[in-house]
């Protein structure tokens, strides 16, 4: 195993650490493994605190700023923060409007925000919680009961953290939360295992030939394996996956993200995006907005995921809106 790291047992206290010198914008609660916003939250806003286990960056500890989270938890590598965590990051945050938690639907994640909810009702904290669960591999994996939460995150924290912004109250938040998940779609290929600090070895074996379709961003197993194919082949077989889920006629707008899982060069992504949209273009789908690169990772695993939303025009305004984030940055 090669990485930049210190030690095994020290690489979530020590890229927290650099996090807060790298962003001024934030504040890093260290020992709570709690990032905010150093501005803290206007009174009277609804705040968002999402979180989950570390390996995936830039989500959550990225999206936190003007414009998406108020407050994200770190867990360790690919293990879910605590409940303490998502309590503490909750009084942190609480403008007096309450707080929306948005939670990646893998088990431990769910459970513990659950539980996190709970301690916050008693401390007097209104709390909606909402589940991302966009991934159409498969229904059931290692760590989900249901289809797991991956690429929509992002779209999610985004959008509803623009309403947020804007004023809007706790249901109406939640709500837009809610549509957004229920509008995308996410699939993966990965072309190698990733490797966690603590292991110091490849999660699984895969062949130089072959590639895991429907990969999850833990390692766990997708569909099936197959020989490795042409960029184009890989893109219609993720979006017939996808628009076998949600179908998408032609003039429909959408949202759409292709992801790098942490180890796949930029140039390969573009040849990924080219390929997605001459696909959706031949069938008269609109790619309103997009995004090319790595936002939701899986260490160092080579691979590709697409999420394609289905966007109303309200979607596409409140993804126009500024945003200020370590990972996302556009508007005024």
């Amino acid at each position: 195993m090669k990485k930049l790291i210190n030690a095994p047992e020290a690489v979530l206290a020590d890229a927290l650490s650099g996090i807060a010198a790298a962003h001024p914008s934030l504040k890093v609660d260290a020992e709570n493994r709690v990032i905010a916003r150093a501005s803290g939250t206007k009174p009277g806003k609804v705040a968002l605190v999402s979180g989950g286990g570390s390996g995936h960056e830039p989500l959550h500890g990225g999206f936190v700023g003007r414009g998406m989270l108020d407050a994200a938890c770190a867990g360790e590598v690919f293990t879910s923060p605590v409940p303490g965590q998502m309590l503490t990051a909750a009084q942190a945050v609480d403008g007096g409007a309450g707080v929306v938690f948005i939670v990646k639907n893998y088990t431990g994640d769910v459970l513990n925000f659950q539980m996190a909810a709970e301690l916050a009702v008693e401390e007097g904290i209104t709390v909606e919680t909402v589940l991302v669960d966009d991934d159409v591999a498969v229904q059931d994996s290692t760590y989900t009961a249901g289809r797991r939460g991956t690429g929509a995150t992002v779209f999610v924290e985004k959008i509803a953290g623009a309403l947020a912004e804007q004023g809007a109250d706790l249901a109406a938040v939640a709500e837009m939360a809610k549509r957004v998940n229920a509008s995308s779609r996410s699939f993966a290929v990965a072309l190698t295992a990733c490797t966690t600090p603590a292991s110091g070895k490849p999660g699984f074996d895969l062949p130089e030939d072959e590639m895991e379709v429907g990969v999850g961003i833990h390692g766990e197993p997708g569909r099936r394996r197959e020989k490795l194919r042409p960029a184009r082949e890989i893109v219609a077989t993720a979006l017939d996956a996808i628009l076998g889920d949600q179908p998408l006629d032609a003039g429909d707008e959408t949202i759409v993200m292709v992801n790098g899982l942490g180890g796949t060069p930029l140039i390969e992504l573009y040849v990924v995006f080219n390929e997605v949209a001459a696909a959706l273009a031949d069938k008269g789908v609109v790619i309103a907005r997009n995004l090319v690169g790595n936002y939701v990772t899986s260490l160092d695993m080579a691979g590709v995921s697409l999420t394609v939303c289905k966007a109303d025009a309200d979607m596409l305004s409140l993804w126009d809106a500024p945003v200020n984030t370590p990972a996302l940055r556009w508007g005024s």
